[in-house]
């Protein structure tokens, strides 16, 4: 529900980052500000437009959300189950780092596919299926880890943010917990 709210401003953010490119190669900006790419794109491909590449938006939010907490469950149970280190801040840090990475690598493939299908210009594919299939047909597998390391940045200083948070508000919890049931 959240990607299908939120769509219209994924679609009007893809355009601007794409767009910055666009004057060296001496073609004129699409949007001179948010509110009128909301307009343009309604005007010039419908409302329906604003939602446009909504599905493979769905699909990576749930391989990213479902990759991020799974692989960290893992490598940190692993990380302790071979005593590498203990339940503590530098676990966390690398087990959260680490799922960013394997996120990074599952992710990216849709990651890619969702950002060119949704920056297209319309009727330059017929769904996200074709822009995948073109982009390895014209330009192979290597095509869809385009922005590999940025991706795996923002995705790893996320993981480790959330996760390190997580781990650290959880033992608060706990103590607040057994502080508050311990009789005085």
């Amino acid at each position: 529900m959240a990607v299908t709210f939120a769509q219209p401003t994924d679609v009007v953010k893809v355009r601007f980052q794409a767009q910055v490119r666009l004057p060296e190669s001496g073609s004129v900006k699409r949007y001179s500000s948010t509110i009128e790419a909301y307009k343009t794109i309604a005007r010039d491909e419908g409302v329906k437009g604003l939602w446009k590449g909504c599905l493979p938006n769905i699909a990576r939010n749930a391989i990213v959300n479902c990759s991020e907490l799974v692989t960290y469950d893992i490598i940190k149970e692993l990380i302790l189950k071979y005593n590498l280190m203990t339940d503590n801040m530098p676990c966390h840090f690398t087990a959260a780092f680490a799922a960013g990475f394997c996120t990074t690598i599952v992710a990216s493939p849709v990651d890619v596919v969702k950002t060119r299908f949704m920056n297209s210009v319309p009727r330059q594919y017929s769904g996200a299926m074709n822009c995948a299939l073109t982009m390895l047909i014209k330009e192979g597998p290597t095509a869809f880890y385009k922005g590999f390391m940025p991706s795996f940045l923002r995705l790893g200083s996320w993981n480790i943010v959330m996760f390190v948070s997580f781990e650290q508000i959880k033992r608060g919890v706990i103590r607040f917990q057994k502080a508050w049931e311990s009789p005085l």
